[in-house]
C-alpha cells in the first residue's frame, strides 16, 4: 500500500474549485451554527476511539478582542469526528500504510484540545502540534491531564515486590509524561513517555522549517477546521506547500550524496525507493511521481462557499487535490452533513 494506492482509493481528482464548490454548496447543510461544541464550557468530556477525555478551553479568550484570532480558544464540533476516523483501522490512511508506527505527523492550527494528536499518537512515531502561542498552555494542560488514559497497562511479575517497584515506576513515568508535554517536547520513547510535540507556529510570521532542527519531513500534514475567512487562505495554503516540501528537501540531499538513511513509512521502504523510478517508482499512468510525498490532509466545515472555494483555487495552485469520498469517510464528514475532507500532494 502506497501514496498511489491511497489516491486511487479516493476517486477521481479535482480538476475545478468552482465546480467541487457548487456540487458541496448545492445539496442541504444542516445547521452547525458556528460549529462549537459548547463555546460556554471551561470543560468538555469526550470519548474518542474507547478513551475518556477532558478537554479544557477558554470561552473567556474566545470572546476577548485579542488580535490575531481567538478561535483555537475552544473545541470545534469536527474535530472529534476527524479525531474519531482518523485513529479508527480502516481509515484510508491506515489501510494504505500513510499512518503506520513509524509514521511522522504535523498538525497544523491545533487549538487548545489536542484531540487528533491523543487519538493518533499511538499508532504512530511522532506528532507534532502547532498553533499560535496564546493556545499553547491549555494544549498542554489538555496533552499532559490526558496522557495517561494512553499509558500501556503493566505486565504482571511473579514477583512479590513489584507491585511497589510498579507504583513507583509508574508515579515516574506519569511524571516525566506531565513534564514532556508541559515543556511542548516529546518524551525519549518506550513505555509511558510521550511522543506528542508541540511548536509555536503562526503562519504569517514563521518558518515550518523551524520546527525540525537539521533535517526532517514528515509523512502526512492535518489541518482541521482552520479555514473560516479569506484572510487566513494564503497564510494556511502556504503553511501546508512548506511542510510538505520538507519531504522534497530531504530526499533531495540525499540524492545529492548524503550518506544518511531516509526512512519514510508511506514508501513501504528506504529512499531508495524515492530516487528509483526505474521499475515504476510511482510513475501510473495519471499520477506520476507521487510515492514518499507527504500527504496534506484538510477537514473543514462547510460553511461559506466563496471562502471555499477561495481556498481550494489557492491549494489547487500548488497541491493535486482529491475529496474523501462518501464511502471511506468517517461518521459525520460524508456529503449533506456539513463536513468535508479533502486530501492534496505537492504538484
Amino acid at each position: 500500500m502506497t501514496v498511489e494506492s491511497l489516491l486511487r482509493a479516493l476517486g477521481d481528482e479535482i480538476e475545478d474549485a468552482e465546480e467541487e464548490s457548487f456540487l458541496l454548496f448545492s445539496q442541504p447543510i444542516p445547521s452547525q451554527n458556528l460549529g462549537f461544541v459548547d463555546q460556554s464550557a471551561t470543560s468538555i468530556d469526550l470519548t474518542i476511539a474507547g478513551r475518556d477525555l477532558t478537554i479544557h478551553q477558554s470561552p473567556t479568550i474566545l470572546s476577548s478582542t485579542r488580535g490575531g484570532g481567538t478561535t483555537g480558544a475552544v473545541l470545534w464540533k469536527i474535530t472529534p469526528l476527524v479525531a474519531t476516523w482518523l485513529s479508527s483501522p480502516t481509515n484510508p490512511f491506515t489501510t494504505h500504510s500513510i499512518f503506520t508506527p513509524s509514521s511522522t505527523l504535523l498538525e497544523l492550527g491545533s487549538g487548545i484540545s489536542g484531540v487528533i494528536a491523543l487519538a493518533l499518537s499511538p499508532s504512530v512515531s511522532s506528532y507534532t502540534l502547532t498553533d499560535q502561542s496564546y493556545v499553547l498552555k491549555l494544549l498542554r494542560q489538555n496533552i499532559s491531564s490526558n496522557l495517561p488514559s494512553l499509558s500501556r497497562k503493566p505486565k504482571s511479575s511473579n514477583n512479590n515486590n513489584s507491585s511497589k517497584s510498579k507504583a513507583k515506576s509508574k508515579a515516574k513515568r506519569g511524571a516525566a509524561q506531565t513534564t514532556a508535554a508541559e515543556s511542548g517536547e516529546g518524551g525519549e520513547g518506550g513505555e509511558g513517555d510521550s511522543n506528542i510535540q508541540i511548536k509555536t507556529l503562526d503562519w504569517e510570521t514563521d518558518e515550518v522549517a523551524g520546527l525540525l532542527p537539521g533535517r526532517g519531513s514528515f509523512d502526512a500534514v492535518i489541518a482541521c477546521d482552520c479555514i473560516y475567512n479569506d484572510a487566513l487562505i494564503d497564510p494556511l495554503v502556504q503553511a501546508c506547500v512548506d511542510a510538505c516540501r520538507l519531504r522534497d528537501r530531504e530526499r533531495n540531499a540525499h540524492r545529492d550524496g548524503d550518506d544518511t538513511t531516509i526512512t519514510t513509512s508511506n514508501s513501504g521502504s528506504s529512499s531508495d525507493a524515492h530516487t528509483n523510478s526505474g521499475s515504476g517508482g510511482g510513475e501510473a499512468a495519471g499520477l506520476g511521481n507521487v510515492e514518499g510525498k507527504t500527504v496534506c490532509i484538510i477537514a473543514q466545515q462547510l460553511r461559506s462557499d466563496q471562502v471555499f472555494n477561495g481556498w481550494l483555487a489557492a491549494f489547487k495552485e500548488s497541491f493535486r487535490v482529491w475529496r474523501v469520498p462518501d464511502e471511506v469517510a468517517g461518521v459525520g464528514l460524508r456529503g449533506g452533513e456539513g463536513f468535508i475532507v479533502h486530501v492534496g500532494v505537492l504538484r
